[in-house]
């Protein structure tokens, strides 16, 4: 018997019938296939990339403690930020020229710390402690009359309007459900009133007595939890320093290095006054700090950093230490960034350092002190692979346009 009559009449029929097809209708087929394969993914990342919730009515207003030691009435923050949508919005009717839509309000401070805060009621006390100790021995007053003074008082040392002087913490509690408001009140009130016992801090620091103008430290309360990246957005958007940096609320990093950070950022600022001073942990490779850490910690350390050089752009992959919770940013550079983070869990820093390069800000590595405190939220596998998934959705957002600055 002929092979050929062991086939079915039905299949030679459609082997004629396909085979009677021109071959542009076979490439049509596979050009429409891979056309709809492409808009479904990336229909699929633009619904699942992260995308940060519009700030509430509550979390734009800020509680501090009066002179008589009581917690203040709700009070509205300023916000550079609602100042600059207002510059775009004239950019984009043609009313300003596009470069004048970068412009930000004057700083009425020289220094504005952000600390997000997340159930950080047992470390919270002590990272302050060391973070005003420095501010008001470098950036107080000290009799000086300034517009940058909270409570516009005379002062005494006739450096009137010093530019160097006065400075502002908003601590950003994260949707926290311990008594983390309750302590940053307590700090204030026991700050402003008398000098107070002084709690001791990761870096066991000598320190004195510090009595702190009143209205210097903010509490804005989050409704509900937004992730780190999310809290320091929000906060950086109401600072009012030429100079904003953020610091973990764990103490980890040496606050007194804030002073290399500053040196580093003027250094390197452009002529537009824009500068980011990114601490670093780098130099630490090899010290007690990072050995004694676990193997697995180690691990998942050295391939995420392996991530950011694959995946990252040029300058930000230079950057040996992206993920140190010490960043500095001059005022100028804030509305080339804050307003376009997406970025909200621990992934944020790399986003910022990113859109930092695509406007050509000057970056500048400072090496700063740290050390490993008790009490971290961090789950060594679990946010790794969130932060995994997290860098790779971020690059190919990026630069597919799903997230751009239009």
């Amino acid at each position: 018997m002929d092979s050929s009559d062991s086939v079915n009449e039905t299949v030679w029929s459609a082997l004629d019938t396909i085979t009677s097809v021109p071959i542009w209708v076979w490439i049509a087929a596979a050009v429409l296939g891979a056309s709809g394969t492409i808009i479904l993914l990336y229909t699929s990342l633009y619904l699942l990339a992260p995308t940060p919730r519009a700030p509430r009515t509550s979390e734009k207003q800020y509680i501090t403690v009066q002179p008589n030691g009581k917690p203040s009435q709700p009070q509205p923050l300023p916000c550079w930020y609602d100042n600059y949508v207002a510059l775009q919005q004239m950019a984009k009717r043609g009313q300003i020229p596009l470069e004048e839509a970068y412009q930000v309000t004057d700083a009425e401070v020289f220094m504005s710390l952000v600390v997000p805060a997340y159930n950080e009621q047992d470390r919270l006390p002590g990272m302050l402690e060391e973070a005003v100790e420095y501010l008001e021995e470098q950036y107080g007053h000290h009799g000086t009359k300034s517009k940058s003074s909270t409570n516009g008082s005379l002062q005494a040392s006739g450096r009137q309007g010093d530019p160097r002087r006065g400075w502002e913490i908003i601590i950003v509690s994260d949707g926290s459900r311990d008594k983390t408001v309750d302590i940053a009140l307590n700090f204030a009130r026991t700050h402003y009133v008398r000098p107070a016992p002084t709690p001791k801090g990761p870096w066991d620091r000598p320190s004195t007595p510090t009595t702190i103008t009143p209205g210097a430290i903010r509490i804005v309360q989050l409704e509900q939890n937004r992730g780190k990246g999310g809290a320091v957005t929000h906060g950086m958007r109401h600072a009012r320093g030429q100079y904003v940096v953020f610091a973990d609320a764990d103490g980890a990093s040496q606050f007194s290095d804030l002073g290399k950070l500053v040196t580093g950022s003027e250094k390197a600022k452009d002529k537009l006054g824009r500068a980011v001073a990114v601490g670093s942990r780098a130099h630490m490779v090899g010290t007690d700090a990072v050995v004694k850490r676990s193997a697995l910690r180690n691990l998942l350390m050295r391939a995420f950093h392996l991530g950011i050089w694959l995946l990252t752009t040029p300058r930000t992959a230079q950057i040996r230490d992206t993920q140190c919770g010490f960043k500095l940013f001059t005022r100028p550079a804030l509305p080339y960034i804050i307003p376009y983070m997406h970025s909200e869990g621990w992934i944020f820093d790399v986003e910022m350092l990113m859109l930092a390069e695509s406007a050509d800000i000057p970056m500048v590595e400072v090496p700063v002190g740290w050390k490993e405190v008790m009490g971290s939220k961090l789950n060594v596998i679990k946010d790794s692979i969130g932060m995994a998934i997290g860098l790779g959705l971020l690059r190919v957002c990026w630069g597919l346009g799903i997230y751009s600055r239009d």
